[in-house]
């Protein structure tokens, strides 16, 4: 009996033990429960602030990136901006090449024969190609009388050219002064021809010796204004082509004195008739 009632006491306990962990098991349950609730609301409010935390983030890069986006442009629009002024500059540079190598040509050229005729045509070649003349004469002056004659003429008449006096006109005061003339750009621009008044008039010099001159009347009408270049053909001109024409003529009289000569020491040769 005693065991049975120490049996039965502990099966109580034992009981009363397994209900207290049956309730606090549901007691822990329950609080997990909670705990996981509360737990998905702090995750939620944590994911909810990171969102505004991550949409500051990406709203600052973005300002950043637009800032560096700016700046990539406007430094893109300065390298553009070099990139056009560079090619600029190699388009000008490649030009005055081109116009050196034309000097050049044009120099080797004036120098390249002593034949007056020869040298009169190059010169009038320079002043079409190079220059972009229409209509132009070239005076020699004649020491004898003081006049400037016309001895070779572009797209004009030869016959109603006049013979121009020193000092007389544009033309007569470039070959007495010795000084170049130049028209302005409106005048190039009306593009109106007058014999009397020529767009340009260069002196053909030797040191302060005019020999003669060019007298431009009209330009082609692709040919608005003068450019640096055409100075320096003009310059060209007045010197190399002076010392072409003047040299030319000396060795035509001289060819002409030696056949001269020639001829009479022939005659003195030839044995008399008996």
């Amino acid at each position: 009996m005693e065991k049975e009632a120490i049996l039965s006491k502990k099966a109580e306990e034992f009981l009363q033990i397994f209900k207290k962990g049956e309730e606090f098991t549901k007691d822990l349950i329950k609080e997990n429960e909670r705990l996981r609730f509360r737990i998905a609301q702090l995750e939620e409010a944590i994911e909810s602030t990171g969102n505004e935390e991550k949409i500051r983030l990406y709203e600052e890069q973005i300002r950043m990136l637009n800032q560096e986006i700016n700046s990539l442009t406007e430094r893109y629009k300065k390298v553009e901006e070099e990139n056009k002024d560079f090619a600029a500059k190699y388009v000008e540079v490649e030009s005055e090449n081109n116009n050196l190598a034309n000097l050049y040509v044009a120099s080797y050229q004036l120098h390249s024969t002593l034949d007056i005729n020869e040298v009169l045509r190059i010169v009038m070649e320079i002043i079409i190609n190079l220059i972009g003349a229409e209509r132009f004469a070239i005076y020699l002056m004649d020491e004898k009388t003081n006049e400037l004659l016309p001895v070779s003429v572009e797209g004009l008449n030869a016959q109603e050219m006049p013979k121009i006096k020193l000092g007389e006109g544009i033309i007569g005061r470039v070959a007495k002064d010795g000084e170049s003339y130049f028209a302005s750009n409106t005048d190039l621009a009306s593009g109106k021809m007058d014999i009397s008044k020529p767009f340009v008039c260069i002196p053909l010099k030797i040191k302060e010796h005019v020999i003669g001159v060019i007298a431009i009347f009209s330009l082609f009408v692709q040919k608005k204004a003068f450019t640096n270049i055409d100075y320096e053909l003009f310059n060209l001109l007045a010197g190399h082509a002076a010392t072409a024409i003047f040299s030319s003529k000396l060795y035509t009289q001289s060819e002409r004195k030696l056949t001269t000569i020639q001829s009479f020491l022939d005659l003195l040769k030839e044995k008399p008739k008996r």
